[in-house]
């Protein structure tokens, strides 16, 4: 068996944390070397991320979490995804002469979820006081940090549009008139006077809980709302449309919403239990390939070979045909999600992997859902003409333009067995324009609403947009645990499936699993604007080697070729049932880094 690795598997016994950016890892490992738990270390890393890592996620972001507490042995999810404000109809949309709901500006923005999520995590199973998370980040983006390169490549592709169009953002991203270069120290100080103003109005209150209920009223009650309420009403922005427009999001969107808890979806397979967020997130899609695939003999077929190849892509296809017809927001529409889940449901489909490559979109047909599936169908053969705009929101990989955002991921797991998966999205620099006296954009999460009638996704006042942020955990029968992730949009669940089938089945530890060649399909409908599907398409990375490439061109796929080294951002932490911590992180990017002690 092939094996590729570029990096040690981290191991120890006191913590592990894997995330995207080297800085918040060593954030998140000291919390956890001052005594602070898993939820505590994954919120400092997560405010850290967000200084870091601006072209991928932001404060006005959002997020969802997956955790496991060992004081109460529940494993639960945070949903901190924010829902579309009040005048977010698709009567006033379709009023602005729009049949897609643009990538960027002001009219794509939910409610900023992310900040609660923390806030609420911290509150209910961290330790540590607000000030003690907050503080790191808060003296990165005041005193400065090494620029990446992708994000001085970012800044200087949209310099003349900032200057032009959203100077709030060139006050911002080009402090002295000019992008930054990568490696310099770049600083934030707005940013971080604002979290100093919340940290002020929480310790004017006594206790640690008392503190962070008033952080969270600072945020979405206090100046930050305001603030954010007193730009929207003005404000007109160029977006991908190529028309300025102005956003609905208010004062009143914000106060009346936060952060829950709810149960996570969970699957066996294989001895293991996988744990994923519901319908409003792509994280089903993971559940229902395992169901497809179960039936199969994974473990016989070379895990960078064809058959592995061909078959786990076909399964997706099926899989994510099921979230364009199916998902969205459960609060709001009935989702099928026990019969898209069912054993039958998946050996009813599980005949549709063929030999060839399916160009065909092919939902299940579940009675009393026909329409959705004819509607999926119809949406993914419509051509959309719209030429997507340098600031258009689609989250991408290396091999596409920096100009587009995308996502980051923490994994944490302590010495007492806590365990998060958290992926922060949203907020990025290319997607909004810098609110004022804030230091930080609005997210862009309502492109994936449909501005069609009748949908579990279409637009609607207090919904959730069904969001591709896809955390991950998994439970072994011999209590062996994992949480794993990784950025990438529509791609996230098709890594994270290959990811955690090479290592259940072939023998891989983390980091050589992470190592190993990654693909993806852009068969079905892209989550984000424009829209667009590419049937039959296969990303993939060259060293699954010649033979395996024109094997899959012969098999129908449109086989495209990535760089090296650029398709996917996996990060993952384990723990044994002796105790010991694993951890490794991919060396894409090189960004990502795991830590353990």
């Amino acid at each position: 068996m092939q094996r590729f690795t570029t990096r040690p598997e981290i191991a120890g016994s006191f913590g592990v944390v894997a995330t995207t950016h080297w800085i918040a890892s060593s954030v998140g490992m000291g919390i956890l070397e001052r005594g602070g738990n898993a939820f505590d270390a994954a919120v400092a890393a997560g405010f850290a991320l967000q200084v870091v890592e601006p072209h991928l996620n932001g404060p006005g972001g959002d997020l969802p979490i997956l955790m496991h507490s060992a004081r109460t042995g529940e494993d639960l999810a945070i949903c901190a995804q924010g829902t579309a404000p009040a005048g977010a109809t698709i009567a006033h949309y379709r009023a602005q002469g729009l049949e897609l709901i643009p990538g960027s500006g002001l009219l794509a923005t939910v409610v900023p979820g992310a900040f609660d999520g923390w806030m609420v995590m911290l509150r209910d199973h961290g330790t540590m006081r607000l000030r003690d998370v907050l503080e790191p980040a808060i003296f990165y983006a005041e005193h400065g940090h090494p620029m990446l390169a992708r994000v001085a490549t970012a800044i200087a592709e949209l310099a003349d549009f900032f200057q032009a169009e959203w100077p709030t953002s060139a006050e911002t991203w080009l402090p002295r008139g000019r992008a930054p270069q990568a490696g310099e120290m770049f600083r934030n100080p707005v940013l971080a006077a604002t979290w100093r103003r919340v940290l002020d109005e929480a310790e004017t209150r006594e206790g640690r809980e008392a503190e962070i209920e008033a952080a969270r009223d600072a945020w979405y009650r206090g100046f930050v709302a305001e603030a954010i309420d007193g730009y929207l009403r003005t404000a007109e922005v160029m977006d991908a449309s190529g028309h300025r427009n102005r956003g609905v999001l208010t004062a009143e969107d914000m106060a009346g919403w936060q952060a829950s808890y709810e149960a996570p979806l969970a699957r066996d397979y294989h001895g293991w239990r996988v744990f994923k967020t519901g319908p409003w997130g792509q994280g089903p899609v993971l559940l229902q390939a395992l169901a497809l695939l179960e039936g199969l003999d994974i473990a016989a077929m070379d895990p960078s070979g064809p058959d592995f190849v061909h078959t786990v892509a076909e399964a997706m296809k099926l899989a994510y045909a099921d979230r364009e017809a199916y998902y969205g927001d459960p609060a709001q529409a009935g989702i099928p999600m026990d019969r898209l889940l069912s054993a039958d449901y998946a050996t009813a489909r599980r005949g549709l992997i063929g030999a060839a490559a399916s160009r065909e979109q092919r939902p299940g047909r579940i009675p009393g859902f026909e329409h959705l599936a004819d509607a999926a169908i119809a949406r993914a053969r419509r051509v959309v003409e719209v030429e997507a705009s340098a600031t258009a929101g689609e989250p991408t990989m290396a091999h596409l333009t920096d100009r587009r955002g995308d996502t980051v991921h923490i994994d944490v797991i302590d010495r007492w067995g806590n365990m998060v998966s958290a992926t922060p999205s949203g907020g990025w620099l290319q997607s909004s324009p810098v609110i004022p006296g804030l230091g930080f954009a609005l997210n862009t999460r309502a492109q994936m609403f449909w501005l069609d009638e009748g949908l579990p996704t279409s637009l609607a006042p207090g919904r959730r947009p069904r969001t591709t942020l896809s955390p991950s955990m998994a439970r072994h029968a011999d209590s062996t645990a994992m949480a794993f992730g990784t950025p990438g949009g529509d791609q996230q669940d098709q890594w994270q499936l290959i990811f955690f089938l090479r290592h259940v089945h072939h023998g891989l530890n983390l980091q050589e699993t992470i190592d190993a060649p990654l693909f993806h399909t852009g068969h079905f409908t892209s989550s984000f604007y424009p829209r667009q599907a590419r049937p039959a398409h296969l990303m993939i990375e060259p060293n699954v080697g010649e033979a395996t490439l024109a094997e899959l061109t012969r098999r129908g796929h449109d086989v495209e070729v990535a760089e090296p080294w650029t398709v996917g951002r996996l990060t993952a932490t384990r723990r044994e049932p002796s105790g010991l911590l694993r951890a490794a992180a991919t060396p894409r990017l090189m960004q990502a880094y795991a830590i353990g002690r």
